[in-house]
């Protein structure tokens, strides 16, 4: 970057000024018609300097200086998109890490498409346990959620989101010796490990391109809340391990009625 300035120009400390020795002066630069500034101490090394602006005689305070376009901001220019289908806003943003996103809003749909199954099969007149229906559902809510924060967080980078295709979630949880509330609560915790892994990945991406953005947004606003859902899980599979699969899943269903979602 150059700092020129109009061709009569000078920066002169007051109290050497009677020297004729200018703090900065305007010299004439051999390629082009403007100027640029050089530093020239003096001796004594004191005194403060006044900005003055001078054509033949005449000192005049400056009123402005004149900056030249920086050389990077013409070379960005020119990588501007002018094609309409192409992203304005796209800026130091990998494909890779663009692909990344999109394998992980397919993780959290297909995560939240096995929670709507679970919300569904407690929901059943012949399994009707209300609180095991909200909790999944709740569960089920909060991963869509997430993959439309990861939408959303694509289309402000410049990228693309890709649909990928989901699989078919478990519809059944019975189970003969575990009991479904407890089959059901270990699936759970599995997704949710899974989903943490995927994170990981996703994390691990974005610091193999240098995008510290990307890596402070999954931190952020998923790494965290990630945890936390995983060690609350995890202690209800070790409650309904606790209770069996008889009379005490029924308790344990009307408490989580009354607790607050994990969302």
């Amino acid at each position: 970057m150059l700092l020129t300035a109009a061709p009569a120009f000078s920066l002169v400390n007051p109290q050497v000024e009677h020297q004729g020795l200018p703090l900065f002066s305007s010299v004439p630069s051999a390629q082009s018609s403007s100027s640029f500034l050089r530093l020239s101490s003096p001796s004594n090394g004191v005194g403060s300097a006044v900005v003055f602006a001078s054509k033949g005689s005449e000192n005049k305070p400056l009123t402005g200086v004149v900056f030249e376009p920086f050389e990077e901001v013409k070379k960005e220019l020119n990588l501007v998109p002018t094609l309409p289908q192409v992203s304005l806003a796209r800026q130091k943003f990998s494909e890779e890490c663009e692909a990344a996103i999109n394998q992980q809003i397919n993780v959290e749909y297909s995560i939240s498409y096995g929670y709507n199954a679970m919300f569904a099969y407690f929901d059943r007149d012949n399994v009707a346990l209300e609180g095991f229906a909200k909790f999944f559902n709740e569960l089920s809510l909060r991963d869509r959620g997430q993959a439309e924060k990861l939408m959303r967080y694509q289309n402000k980078r410049g990228g693309r989101v890709q649909l990928l295709e989901i699989s078919l979630p478990l519809s059944e949880f019975d189970h003969g010796v575990k009991g479904h509330a407890l089959h059901a609560m270990e699936f759970a915790l599995s997704m949710e490990k899974i989903a943490n892994a995927r994170l990981l990945h996703l994390h691990r991406i974005a610091l193999r391109n240098h995008d510290a953005q990307l890596a402070d947004f999954v931190e952020s606003e998923f790494l965290s809340m990630q945890v936390e859902a995983i060690k609350k899980i995890a202690e209800h599979v070790s409650q309904l391990r606790r209770v069996g699969a008889g009379h005490g899943v029924w308790h344990f269903n009307q408490m989580l009625l009354r607790e607050e979602g994990i969302a």
